[in-house]
């Protein structure tokens, strides 16, 4: 079954429909590629996308050890290369508001951060700078 219906509306946006829950995102070219910047490009989704199943995988591995991380929050960076246009690395600044954290919990985090499917499904040649804030 198909996950998604992305259609192309013109002036350089789409509307992306996830068809399970009807959700939709759409989709603008960035300022510094002849778009308007009006909402996420496709490369910011992927870089958001780190973020968002790094904090995911984060949230599953919580539940599962008996802690929380709500209201954990994630700012993207993305940078973008020439020749070809791609992305060459995304910078994920982590932070987890709750600051009593033992060591053990904050590997876990870590390594449940850095097992997430976006992570492993990203080309090796872009650059993950990810911080954790305790």
């Amino acid at each position: 079954m198909a996950t998604s219906k992305v259609t192309y509306q013109g002036n350089l946006r789409t509307t992306s429909v996830h068809l399970k829950s009807g959700n939709e995102i759409v989709t603008d070219a960035p300022v510094d590629n002849k778009g308007k910047g009006e909402a996420f490009s496709p490369t910011d989704l992927l870089a958001t996308s780190l973020a968002n199943c790094m904090l995911t995988v984060i949230g599953i591995t919580a539940q599962e050890h008996g802690f929380s991380i709500d209201g954990a929050s994630a700012e993207v960076t993305k940078i973008m290369a020439e020749g070809p246009r791609r992305v060459s690395e995304i910078v994920v600044d982590m932070t987890f508001p709750k600051n009593d954290y033992s060591d053990k919990t904050k590997k876990i985090i870590e390594r449940a951060a850095n097992t997430c499917p976006v992570h492993h499904s990203l080309h090796p040649d872009i650059k993950k700078s990810i911080a954790f804030n305790f």
